[in-house]
């Protein structure tokens, strides 16, 4: 006899990544220094289940002790970009996201090389983040050459979906902009179907860089193997 009673609700399903390794190369000696002497004083705290198990939203005056605007980077990769941006606006907090530990590693070295201050590092996934911010509090958010996740049946993994977009259109202000990059046609052709559902119109879609725009290493290696970039913008409702 079959079991016909209803499925169990989950209301805390099993999440899906986006993002790819955790870990790449051996650190070099400098990288773990960076690792160990500066992500402490810039890792914002409340984030992590083990620091936040009840979820509490966090004042996002604790970042930068005042009430600047906040921009938001998913997956800052080496960096390049989120300082290159803290730089460029040094009056804008910017929060990046990024579970790759080589990648926050290459980032901590650009900031100190840099001398920004007013950049937070948050060394895992952006969703963690995400939770406990409050609505509306985000001005800006990037997502510059996310993983493709390029076979069919892993699309439902990239950023671009309704799981991973909802979320930040929640916690993004009206009229906060979102820009996307990608050298992938087919992350792109996604990008404009799923991003305007979420509570947002698109304002730019262009194979033009932004005029405030940083080559990354992501883009100098999709140009060298033939790939062209597309930049995307969005405008939150």
């Amino acid at each position: 006899m079959s079991d016909s009673s209803p499925p169990v609700f989950d209301p805390n399903p099993p999440r899906r990544n986006f993002y790819g390794r955790r870990h790449g190369k051996t650190l070099r000696q400098s990288q773990k220094g960076y690792l160990s002497e500066d992500l402490g004083e810039l890792r914002p705290r409340g984030i992590t289940l083990e620091d936040n198990p009840d979820r509490h939203p966090i004042d996002p005056k604790t970042f930068f002790g005042d009430d600047r605007p906040l921009w938001l980077e998913v997956g800052f990769g080496g960096g390049e970009h989120m300082v290159h941006m803290a730089a460029t606006y040094p009056d804008i907090g910017i929060i990046g996201c990024e579970p790759y530990i080589n990648g926050v590693a290459m980032l901590l070295g650009k900031i100190r090389a840099a001398g920004v201050e007013n950049v937070s590092v948050h060394p895992g996934d952006a969703r963690d983040l995400m939770d406990v911010l409050p609505d509306a509090s985000i001005a800006r958010a990037f997502l510059m050459y996310p993983d493709p996740w390029p076979k069919l049946r892993h699309h439902r993994r990239r950023f671009v979906t309704p799981e991973h977009l909802q979320p930040l259109a929640r916690v993004m202000a009206p009229g906060g902009i979102f820009r996307v990059a990608s050298d992938i046609p087919d992350y792109i052709r996604q990008t404009r179907e799923e991003v305007p559902p979420a509570g947002f119109e698109m304002i730019g879609d262009t194979d033009q860089a932004w005029d405030d725009w940083t080559r990354t290493r992501y883009e100098q290696k999709a140009l060298r193997e033939g790939r062209a970039p597309h930049y995307v913008t969005f405008r939150r409702l």
